[in-house]
Protein backbone atom coordinates (compact mmCIF):
# COMPACT_ATOMS: atom_id res chain seq x y z
CA UNK A 1 0.00 0.00 0.00
CA UNK A 2 2.78 2.40 0.81
CA UNK A 3 4.58 1.78 -2.47
CA UNK A 4 1.64 1.91 -4.29
CA UNK A 5 0.90 5.36 -3.01
CA UNK A 6 4.40 6.43 -3.77
CA UNK A 7 4.11 5.36 -7.12
CA UNK A 8 0.70 7.20 -7.52
CA UNK A 9 2.61 10.62 -6.22
CA UNK A 10 5.25 9.83 -8.93
CA UNK A 11 2.75 8.89 -11.93
CA UNK A 12 0.86 12.44 -10.72
CA UNK A 13 4.43 14.65 -10.39
CA UNK A 14 5.36 13.32 -13.88
CA UNK A 15 2.20 13.98 -15.62
CA UNK A 16 2.32 17.65 -14.49
CA UNK A 17 5.59 18.30 -15.31
CA UNK A 18 4.67 16.94 -18.81
CA UNK A 19 1.85 19.13 -18.94
CA UNK A 20 4.35 22.22 -18.18
CA UNK A 21 7.32 21.24 -20.01
CA UNK A 22 6.68 23.54 -22.86
CA UNK A 23 6.99 26.44 -19.76
CA UNK A 24 10.68 28.20 -19.37
CA UNK A 25 11.40 26.84 -15.61
CA UNK A 26 14.39 25.50 -13.37
CA UNK A 27 13.33 21.74 -11.62
CA UNK A 28 15.26 21.89 -8.31
CA UNK A 29 14.97 20.34 -5.09
CA UNK A 30 14.02 16.50 -4.71
CA UNK A 31 13.31 15.45 -8.23
CA UNK A 32 15.79 17.56 -9.64
CA UNK A 33 18.09 15.51 -7.28
CA UNK A 34 16.53 12.56 -9.10
CA UNK A 35 17.88 13.02 -12.11
CA UNK A 36 21.89 12.39 -11.16
CA UNK A 37 21.03 9.84 -8.47
CA UNK A 38 19.82 6.71 -7.99
CA UNK A 39 16.11 7.71 -7.99
CA UNK A 40 14.49 8.48 -4.72
CA UNK A 41 11.14 9.41 -3.37
CA UNK A 42 9.87 13.01 -2.77
CA UNK A 43 7.20 14.45 -1.16
CA UNK A 44 6.78 18.18 -3.55
CA UNK A 45 8.10 19.07 -6.51
CA UNK A 46 10.08 22.17 -6.79
CA UNK A 47 10.04 24.47 -10.10
CA UNK A 48 11.33 28.03 -10.45
CA UNK A 49 11.01 30.76 -12.89
CA UNK A 50 12.07 33.93 -13.68
CA UNK A 51 9.49 36.62 -13.16
CA UNK A 52 5.31 36.33 -13.27
CA UNK A 53 5.16 36.36 -16.71
CA UNK A 54 4.25 32.64 -17.13
CA UNK A 55 2.86 32.14 -13.63
CA UNK A 56 -0.71 32.65 -14.45
CA UNK A 57 -1.00 29.99 -17.26
CA UNK A 58 0.85 27.39 -15.02
CA UNK A 59 -1.76 28.36 -12.40
CA UNK A 60 -4.29 27.54 -14.80
CA UNK A 61 -3.04 24.06 -15.82
CA UNK A 62 -2.52 23.42 -12.29
CA UNK A 63 -5.82 24.02 -11.52
CA UNK A 64 -7.08 22.54 -14.46
CA UNK A 65 -5.52 19.11 -13.51
CA UNK A 66 -7.30 19.37 -9.76
CA UNK A 67 -4.51 21.19 -7.61
CA UNK A 68 -6.02 23.79 -5.35
CA UNK A 69 -3.45 26.65 -4.14
CA UNK A 70 -2.49 26.19 -0.70
CA UNK A 71 -3.05 28.76 2.03
CA UNK A 72 -1.06 26.74 4.74
CA UNK A 73 1.41 29.48 7.01
CA UNK A 74 4.34 29.65 5.10
CA UNK A 75 6.57 30.28 8.09
CA UNK A 76 5.72 26.36 8.72
CA UNK A 77 7.28 25.98 4.74
CA UNK A 78 10.92 25.10 3.50
CA UNK A 79 10.78 28.13 1.60
CA UNK A 80 10.38 32.08 2.20
CA UNK A 81 9.66 34.84 -0.04
CA UNK A 82 7.61 34.85 -3.18
CA UNK A 83 6.09 31.28 -3.89
CA UNK A 84 2.92 29.37 -4.25
CA UNK A 85 1.80 26.26 -3.07
CA UNK A 86 -0.72 23.91 -4.85
CA UNK A 87 -1.87 20.67 -3.38
CA UNK A 88 -3.89 17.48 -4.95
CA UNK A 89 -5.24 15.03 -2.81
CA UNK A 90 -4.36 12.05 -4.63
CA UNK A 91 -5.86 8.95 -1.68
CA UNK A 92 -7.55 10.23 1.38
CA UNK A 93 -4.77 12.56 3.56
CA UNK A 94 -1.91 11.53 1.18
CA UNK A 95 -1.37 14.92 -0.94
CA UNK A 96 0.70 15.91 -3.75
CA UNK A 97 2.84 19.35 -3.90
CA UNK A 98 3.91 21.37 -6.52
CA UNK A 99 5.99 24.91 -5.10
CA UNK A 100 6.30 27.42 -7.69
CA UNK A 101 9.26 29.90 -7.15
CA UNK A 102 9.32 33.08 -8.71
CA UNK A 103 12.67 34.93 -8.83
CA UNK A 104 14.40 33.38 -6.42
CA UNK A 105 14.49 30.41 -3.90
CA UNK A 106 14.88 31.94 -0.61
CA UNK A 107 15.19 29.48 2.18
CA UNK A 108 12.97 29.75 4.80
CA UNK A 109 15.64 28.32 7.95
CA UNK A 110 18.36 30.43 7.06
CA UNK A 111 16.90 33.37 5.06
CA UNK A 112 19.62 32.72 2.33
CA UNK A 113 18.34 33.49 -1.17
CA UNK A 114 19.24 32.43 -4.41
CA UNK A 115 18.17 34.78 -7.65
CA UNK A 116 16.36 32.95 -10.08
CA UNK A 117 19.22 34.27 -12.73
CA UNK A 118 21.47 31.84 -11.28
CA UNK A 119 19.79 29.00 -11.00
CA UNK A 120 18.65 29.51 -14.65
CA UNK A 121 22.34 30.28 -15.48
CA UNK A 122 23.49 26.91 -13.83
CA UNK A 123 21.35 24.51 -14.83
CA UNK A 124 21.19 22.20 -17.88
CA UNK A 125 18.58 20.34 -20.11
CA UNK A 126 18.47 16.55 -18.17
CA UNK A 127 16.36 13.36 -18.27
CA UNK A 128 13.83 13.21 -15.39
CA UNK A 129 13.76 9.90 -14.04
CA UNK A 130 11.44 8.51 -11.32
CA UNK A 131 12.07 5.12 -9.02
CA UNK A 132 8.78 3.64 -9.74
CA UNK A 133 7.97 4.87 -13.42
CA UNK A 134 10.34 3.76 -16.63
CA UNK A 135 9.69 6.78 -18.24
CA UNK A 136 11.87 10.19 -19.02
CA UNK A 137 10.81 13.56 -19.60
CA UNK A 138 13.44 16.23 -20.96
CA UNK A 139 13.65 19.22 -18.90
CA UNK A 140 15.63 22.06 -17.44
CA UNK A 141 17.19 20.78 -13.88
CA UNK A 142 19.79 22.76 -11.61
CA UNK A 143 23.30 21.17 -12.16
CA UNK A 144 24.71 18.98 -9.60
CA UNK A 145 27.12 21.93 -8.37
CA UNK A 146 24.62 24.31 -7.83
CA UNK A 147 22.44 21.82 -6.24
CA UNK A 148 25.08 20.86 -3.66
CA UNK A 149 25.47 24.65 -3.13
CA UNK A 150 21.72 25.46 -2.07
CA UNK A 151 21.63 22.02 -0.20
CA UNK A 152 24.83 23.10 1.84
CA UNK A 153 23.78 26.21 2.42
CA UNK A 154 20.40 25.15 4.06
CA UNK A 155 22.21 21.67 5.83
CA UNK A 156 18.74 19.89 6.99
CA UNK A 157 19.15 16.33 6.84
CA UNK A 158 17.26 15.66 3.58
CA UNK A 159 19.83 18.19 2.43
CA UNK A 160 22.57 16.56 3.74
CA UNK A 161 21.70 13.18 2.32
CA UNK A 162 21.02 14.47 -1.24
CA UNK A 163 24.67 15.78 -0.95
CA UNK A 164 26.01 12.78 -0.13
CA UNK A 165 24.57 11.60 -2.89
CA UNK A 166 25.10 14.76 -5.17
CA UNK A 167 29.24 14.81 -4.35
CA UNK A 168 30.47 12.42 -6.99
CA UNK A 169 28.77 14.37 -9.95
CA UNK A 170 30.63 17.65 -8.30
CA UNK A 171 32.37 19.08 -11.87
CA UNK A 172 34.18 22.19 -9.61
CA UNK A 173 34.53 21.96 -5.96
CA UNK A 174 36.30 25.56 -5.46
CA UNK A 175 33.63 27.20 -7.05
CA UNK A 176 31.08 25.39 -4.76
CA UNK A 177 32.89 26.48 -1.99
CA UNK A 178 33.03 29.65 -2.94
CA UNK A 179 29.73 30.23 -3.99
CA UNK A 180 28.33 28.18 -0.58
CA UNK A 181 31.27 31.29 1.31
CA UNK A 182 29.22 34.18 -0.07
CA UNK A 183 25.98 33.22 1.62
CA UNK A 184 27.37 31.36 4.90
CA UNK A 185 30.61 30.23 6.83
CA UNK A 186 31.77 27.59 4.84
CA UNK A 187 33.96 25.67 7.57
CA UNK A 188 30.87 25.88 9.90
CA UNK A 189 28.06 24.23 7.20
CA UNK A 190 30.74 21.52 6.60
CA UNK A 191 31.03 20.63 10.05
CA UNK A 192 27.76 20.52 10.17
CA UNK A 193 28.15 17.34 7.51
CA UNK A 194 31.03 15.87 8.62
CA UNK A 195 28.84 15.42 11.95
CA UNK A 196 25.93 13.83 10.21
CA UNK A 197 27.87 11.37 7.88
CA UNK A 198 29.86 10.19 10.25
CA UNK A 199 26.60 9.41 12.53
CA UNK A 200 26.04 5.81 13.47
CA UNK A 201 22.48 5.89 11.98
CA UNK A 202 23.11 8.09 8.45
CA UNK A 203 23.56 4.94 6.02
CA UNK A 204 20.52 3.13 7.48
CA UNK A 205 18.57 6.76 7.29
CA UNK A 206 20.28 6.88 3.59
CA UNK A 207 19.41 3.83 2.33
CA UNK A 208 15.81 4.35 4.10
CA UNK A 209 15.14 7.16 1.27
CA UNK A 210 17.60 5.73 -2.17
CA UNK A 211 17.60 2.57 -1.45
CA UNK A 212 20.47 -0.14 -0.87
CA UNK A 213 24.07 1.81 -1.03
CA UNK A 214 26.96 -1.01 -1.54
CA UNK A 215 29.65 -0.58 1.06
CA UNK A 216 31.98 0.96 -0.91
CA UNK A 217 29.77 3.36 -3.23
CA UNK A 218 28.87 4.37 0.32
CA UNK A 219 32.42 5.08 1.10
CA UNK A 220 33.20 6.78 -1.92
CA UNK A 221 30.62 9.47 -1.53
CA UNK A 222 31.72 9.74 2.36
CA UNK A 223 35.26 10.54 1.13
CA UNK A 224 34.08 13.10 -1.78
CA UNK A 225 32.08 14.84 0.53
CA UNK A 226 35.19 14.98 3.61
CA UNK A 227 37.49 15.93 0.67
CA UNK A 228 35.47 19.11 0.33
CA UNK A 229 37.65 20.34 2.94
CA UNK A 230 41.09 20.39 1.28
Amino acid sequence: MFDNLFSLREKEIFETLNKLKEFDFVLVGGYAVTSYTQPRFSVDCDIVLKDETQLKEIKTILIESGYKKEETDKTKLPYQGFFERFEKILFKDFKVSIDILIKEVSDGQTGISFPAKWIFDNSEIRSLKCKTINEELKLKIANPDSLIVMKISSCRINDIRDVFMLITHAKNKEWIKEEISKKYNFKERLSRLKEKINSKQFKSNLQGVFGFIEDKIFEKHKKAVLELGN
